[in-house]
């Protein structure tokens, strides 16, 4: 999944593509690298980010979708908002990724009419304006699994068949260093809720304090994160580096067909 930003602040390419014409020559050049999916934010939620309004979001993202939605690569939106949500299944978007897994009032009700949408539920203690002030957990692994099921079954409640459910921990949502790290080395836990998990991982933070590099030379450390996050069961890796993660995915992917 490459990821397609059109804001001016998100934490990594903010301000990169802020114009449709720009978010869509990036999307075209993930595409050339070998993206299976394009993930479209019109609104960061970077630690500290504020929301921006649903008419400055739809006029951010509504553009970029409706130019990539005839490429034959299925596009995401990533929001929140459910008015979004509906505007941009009529245009013709695959996957809705929400950060605050349908909680939203009317979140549920907006994906569940359209049974041909894919919905990604995201784990994320607090706000992206406070998540990153002392996140506590007793367990994390527990805590956020326990979480994932429970949004699952809210989906479901509400006519939203298992089939169409992806799942993400939420890396860097809420969580410290050491949370992230129980996270992926227990990644393969949530692999046992029946639906797929991702991994978005690429240039965060927690890299950064692990390497003490900066936002823009991530990449070394990003591609192992998320080869780590495949090795551990993810389906799919929400990654800024496309053709290098696609191309360190390939060597394991031979070698496990090897071993076959």
């Amino acid at each position: 999944m490459g990821v397609v930003n059109v804001t001016p602040d998100s934490f990594s390419d903010g301000g990169l593509y802020q114009s449709a014409r720009q978010a869509i020559t990036h999307a075209m050049n993930l595409i050339d690298e070998g993206a299976d999916i394009l993930d479209i934010g019109g609104e960061s939620t970077r630690p500290g980010s504020q929301p921006v309004s649903i008419d400055e979001e739809l006029d951010r993202v509504i553009p970029v979708l409706e130019a990539l939605v005839n490429t034959h690569i299925p596009v995401s939106i990533d929001t929140s908002k459910p008015e979004v949500m509906r505007h941009a299944i009529e245009a013709g978007a695959f996957m809705i990724n929400d950060v605050n897994a349908l909680r939203s009032p009317g979140a549920l009700e907006a994906v569940a009419q359209n049974n041909h949408v894919k919905i990604c539920l995201m784990h994320m203690q607090g706000a992206p304006r406070n998540m990153q002030e002392n996140p506590q957990y007793k367990n994390i692994v527990s805590e956020v699994k326990d979480f994932l099921q429970q949004r699952i079954y809210a989906a479901e409640s509400a006519g939203i068949s298992q089939d169409r459910l992806v799942i993400d921990p939420g890396f860097g949502f809420g969580k410290t260093l050491q949370h992230n790290l129980e996270l992926l080395n227990q990644l393969d836990e949530f692999t046992t809720l029946g639906v797929p998990v991702l991994a978005g991982l690429s240039r965060k933070s927690m890299l950064g304090t692990i390497t003490g590099n900066n936002v823009h030379h991530r990449i070394h450390e990003s591609i192992a994160a998320a080869l780590l996050a495949v090795v551990k069961g993810a389906k799919i890796v929400r990654v800024h580096d496309v053709k290098a993660s696609k191309e360190a995915l390939a060597v394991y992917n031979a070698m496990k067909h090897y071993n076959l």
